[in-house]
């Protein structure tokens, strides 16, 4: 099975958007939902998330900016800073469940370090977007009026600059968490951008991005 092309959001943006619903109010709870999460489509779900989590756990992305790309993208109701749980630590311990899933089926299966996916090129177009939507993004995060969240555009931009497919990924899921509205002329964009990537396109459209008609950006 292609673990990239499940029909569905993938890997820690996928996580990211099944682990709001129903509220998960402790850690006990959401590492339930990370495995059963990780056990989707027969176990195949569990690749691509542990790729996510190990890239960034290589990566010197900070506790503090993991965190953030989190809360920003399950609008923080998954709460890992309420939670007192630190953003790297949370990452192993996703990571851990899918290699014990894996191994499920694969028992000599180890971990190895994962290089990201280099292309200048991809990762330019992705940080284009979020320069361009940044404002709104912020405006919409860090001004909300009951869930503020102050850094989520420099997070992304890290993000990208470590991987322009898990980058853009986490950028889609944060814009749908805080329902930032955006034009037809940049959906087809987005489209088009997530082909380029490879991914599919249930991935950039999973029915949560607002799009307006009549909206110019």
């Amino acid at each position: 099975m292609n673990h990239r092309h499940l029909g569905v959001d993938i890997g820690l943006s996928g996580l990211i958007k099944w682990i709001r619903y129903p509220l998960v109010n402790s850690e006990a709870a959401g590492l339930e939902v990370v495995g059963s999460v990780a056990d989707r489509f027969d176990g195949a779900f569990a690749h691509q998330l542990l790729r996510d989590c190990l890239v960034l756990l290589d990566s010197p992305l900070s506790s503090r900016n993991v965190e953030i790309l989190w809360l920003a993208g399950t609008f923080r109701e998954f709460d890992l800073e309420r939670l007192g749980i630190d953003g790297r630590a949370w990452l192993r311990r996703i990571a851990d469940i899918c290699t014990d899933r894996i191994r499920r089926d694969d028992p000599s299966f180890e971990p190895e370090a994962v290089a990201p996916i280099v292309d200048d090129a991809t990762k330019e177009s992705v940080r284009a977007e979020i320069t361009s939507v940044g404002p709104a993004l912020e405006q919409a995060t860090a001004h909300h009026s009951y869930n503020a969240l102050d850094g989520v555009v420099p997070a992304l931009e890290q993000a990208a600059d470590i991987e322009a497919d898990l980058g853009f990924r986490l950028l889609l899921r944060a814009l749908k968490a805080y329902s930032v509205p955006i034009s037809e002329a940049r959906y087809e964009r987005y489209l088009a951008l997530g082909d380029e990537l490879g991914l599919g396109e249930d991935v950039v459209d999973d029915t949560d991005v607002n799009t307006w008609s009549d909206l110019v950006d």
